[in-house]
């Protein structure tokens, strides 16, 4: 039905050969949108797509969706700046390298131009450059009303390091399940089997912080950045490179558990046991 829809064409979209109300697939991550929205800005990959090329010509999925090989998490804030062309991102948002590579893609160059890391630096100085106006003019004023003033906007919070408001406070949990063989002879070495794979629980945001792009997110990859999750992993199987990343961003690790069982390789009760544990380090930044 999507595949006859969208080659049917809906009466409103114009002369177009596009039905009004459009389905995509990026990356495996379904959006629907407005034919419009899609065209709104000339010249861009997406506008070249859906203006220039008929409905034949383009990829489409096994359900008759446009298929768009690009990630499909970051093509939300993509469709969002192309809705009213604003750029509004969460308040700690790791992601604009990729982002701006993704922009590059689709050709908006306006977004591209806004996520450039020089753009980004001038407006963090035009930021410092306000807040040190403000200082000094409350320091001119030289009465006890400035230094009042100066006062107040310190104890409110006004004037911050931009420094400690990116290090968001927070925890993380590490976990992994680890196994090892005794022999009947209790003298014999235990055999120790590599940790198969280390767990990543917290927010999102904060994960992605830590570990950047050693962290797998193919378990949950559609998981917002203020949102929790308990579903990703390390590419590594080192706890110590886990550890060091968390200590260079500023955690500790406040709390530790660990549990275990116990089985044998089989009936015999003399042949070797099976130990499986399952540890969880709980980190805090404060």
């Amino acid at each position: 039905m999507a595949l006859a829809d969208t080659e049917r064409g809906v009466s409103g979209s114009g002369d177009s050969l596009f039905s009004e109300i459009i389905e995509l697939n990026v990356g495996g991550q379904v959006y629907v949108t407005r034919y419009k929205t899609l065209i709104a800005v000339p010249d861009s990959l997406l506008w070249n797509m859906f203006s220039k090329k008929s409905p034949r010509e383009l990829a489409k999925d096994s359900k008759g969706r446009f298929f768009l090989d690009r990630d499909g998490f970051l093509f939300r804030y993509i469709l969002d700046y192309l809705r009213d062309l604003n750029l509004v991102l969460p308040d700690y948002f790791p992601e604009k390298s990729r982002l701006q590579r993704e922009a590059d893609f689709f050709q908006l160059r306006d977004l591209a131009r806004r996520l450039s890391p020089r753009m980004s630096k001038e407006n963090s100085m035009s930021e410092e450059i306000s807040q040190s106006d403000t200082e000094e003019g409350a320091l001119q004023c030289g009465s006890a009303g400035g230094m009042e003033t100066l006062r107040a906007l310190s104890v409110s919070g006004a004037v911050r390091s931009p420094s400690l408001d990116s290090r968001k406070s927070g925890y993380i949990t590490i976990g992994y399940r680890g196994s090892y063989t005794i022999g009947r002879d209790i003298q014999t070495d235990a055999k120790f089997r590599r940790v198969a794979r280390i767990t990543v629980c917290g927010k999102t945001s904060l994960a992605k912080e830590v570990f950047g792009d050693t962290l797998n997110e193919s378990r949950d990859p559609d998981r917002p950045p203020e949102r929790y999750t308990s579903r990703y992993y390390l590419k590594y199987n080192f706890l110590e490179q886990a550890f060091d990343k968390l200590t260079e961003a500023g955690f500790h690790m406040v709390a530790c558990s660990s549990t275990g069982t116990c089985a044998y390789t089989s009936s015999d009760p003399s042949e070797d046991k099976i130990w499986t544990s399952y540890t969880e380090y709980v980190f805090c930044r404060e």
